[in-house]
């Protein structure tokens, strides 16, 4: 293989890297702000918290900069207000994969990030003309950001060789774990220290920095690559050779009926189901039954999207490692890395619902739950590439569309379970996610592939040209 040390396939993955890490803070800035956003009275109702724990927050509370506007919306709004990205995010991800095979991913990706910060500069300007522009807002940067996996799903196919995917990909994407970690506790700060307002002026204008050197730096395939070494070019492009596909037609029919992409579309949804419920309700939970303020401590929020980012760049260099020195089968690292990353998960979030009020555990758990699902995205999340390099980005808008609706319904669903605010309550919303992880793995064990389908490469249709 060539050197990865300044190569253009790495340097891709570091900018892409940046790109997703400055998606994630951009798409959790807003759950951050939205405390300092609404006046306290409005916020959740105090009665709510449970009296199983004894309070642990003896926080003194520092005079904090007060300047920003506060605005009287009820749980109900807020929830809109959080939940509107997805219902833009969804719409985007099949057009963004099908307009990537067509356009390019560069381009999409360019935009979609750039789109998204732009808004998201908008968002004080919105907010203070009411909640409808808001919420409008927050759609838009969901359509921006529905684009940009699918969009670089399709730039690997053709960067990134096949014993190195892994690897690629994991650094590309760890980017958003990074910009969740970072994110957090940042924008907590900010409010702190400055206004609400400067988180969105921040990361939004970090994200228009990016664009310009994505625009100046990166190129949809090795060939139009202005300052790629011959060597590299021609190893890519080689290790690429029999797994492309040249006919400009989709081929949905066969594409719909197999069975490997719905195992990935399985384990996709159920993955994102714990993820989603654990993103959204964690600070809840913790508030509401351990009586500790999550957003007191932004570090401990934080916590286990660092290990998350730690286990998916390890587990990238574990996964080709064993794939190319070790000879093992790619279906058989996918399915034991998905194995792993889901079953972990669902146990240690039982777990969690058991240990009383001992939220040093509880912590733990999470973070260890989190951290084990970070073997995912060496598992289910990268074998559209395994099974259709030349249709990555469209399959990956396919699944993706199936596991947005977790983001929409899980969180719902966890409210209207605890409405009490009991242990028991919140110990079904833990089960049901467990069941569901359960499920997704077992199903992807039996059904998942490693190979390239034959409807994805180009002799499919007997009409070679």
């Amino acid at each position: 293989s060539v050197a990865a040390c300044c190569s253009a396939r790495y340097n891709l993955a570091f900018l892409a890297c940046l790109g997703f890490f400055l998606l994630y803070a951009l798409r959790v800035n807003l759950s951050v702000a939205l405390v300092d956003m609404v006046e306290p009275n409005t916020s959740l109702a105090k009665n709510t918290t449970s009296n199983v724990c004894p309070e642990h927050s003896s926080t003194i509370n520092v005079p904090r900069n007060t300047t920003g506007e506060k605005y009287s919306w009820d749980a109900d709004t807020q929830g809109w207000i959080l939940g509107s990205f997805f219902y833009g995010y969804i719409i985007t991800q099949i057009p963004g994969g099908y307009l990537a095979s067509k356009i390019g991913g560069k381009l999409l990706l360019g935009f979609g990030i750039f789109g998204t910060s732009l808004f998201t500069l908008l968002t004080p300007l919105a907010a203070d003309l009411g909640v409808g522009y808001l919420i409008a807002v927050r759609a838009l940067e969901g359509l921006g950001e529905g684009v940009t996996f699918p969009a670089m799903h399709s730039m690997w196919s053709s960067w990134a060789p096949p014993l190195e995917r892994s690897k690629l990909l994991s650094i590309s994407y760890a980017g958003a774990q990074l910009g969740t970690v970072v994110s957090l506790p940042l924008s907590g700060l900010i409010c702190y220290y400055m206004n609400w307002v400067y988180v969105f002026y921040i990361f939004g204008a970090l994200g228009v920095l990016w664009w310009f050197f994505w625009m100046g730096l990166v190129s949809d395939t090795p060939e139009t690559h202005r300052s790629i070494s011959h060597a590299e070019r021609e190893y890519i492009l080689s290790s690429l050779k029999d797994q492309l596909s040249t006919q400009k037609s989709v081929p949905w029919r066969p594409m719909l009926k197999s069975l490997p992409l719905w195992a990935i579309v399985v384990a996709h949804f159920s993955y994102n189901w714990t993820f989603y419920t654990l993103l959204t309700l964690l600070p809840t939970y913790m508030k509401e039954i351990l009586r500790f303020d999550a957003q007191e401590n932004g570090f401990l929020s934080a916590l286990p999207y660092f290990g998350c980012w730690l286990c998916i760049i390890l587990s990238g260099q574990i996964a080709d490692y064993l794939r190319e020195k070790q000879n093992f089968a790619t279906v058989c690292v996918r399915k034991c890395f998905t194995l792993i990353g889901m079953i972990g998960p669902a146990v240690f979030l039982v777990a969690a619902g058991f240990i009383g009020c001992n939220y040093a555990l509880a912590v733990a758990f999470v973070t260890i739950s989190t951290t084990l699902g970070g073997f995912c995205t060496s598992g289910y999340s990268i074998n559209h590439l395994d099974i259709a390099p030349s249709y990555a980005g469209i399959l990956l808008g396919i699944t993706n569309s199936f596991a947005t609706i977790p983001g929409m319904v899980g969180p719902v669903i966890a409210k209207n379970l605890t409405h009490n605010n009991t242990v028991g309550e919140w110990q079904t919303v833990f089960y049901i996610a467990a069941s569901i992880n359960l499920f997704g793995a077992i199903f992807f064990a039996l059904f998942a592939s490693g190979e390239v389908q034959d409807w994805a490469v180009s002799g499919y249709h007997l009409h070679r040209n």
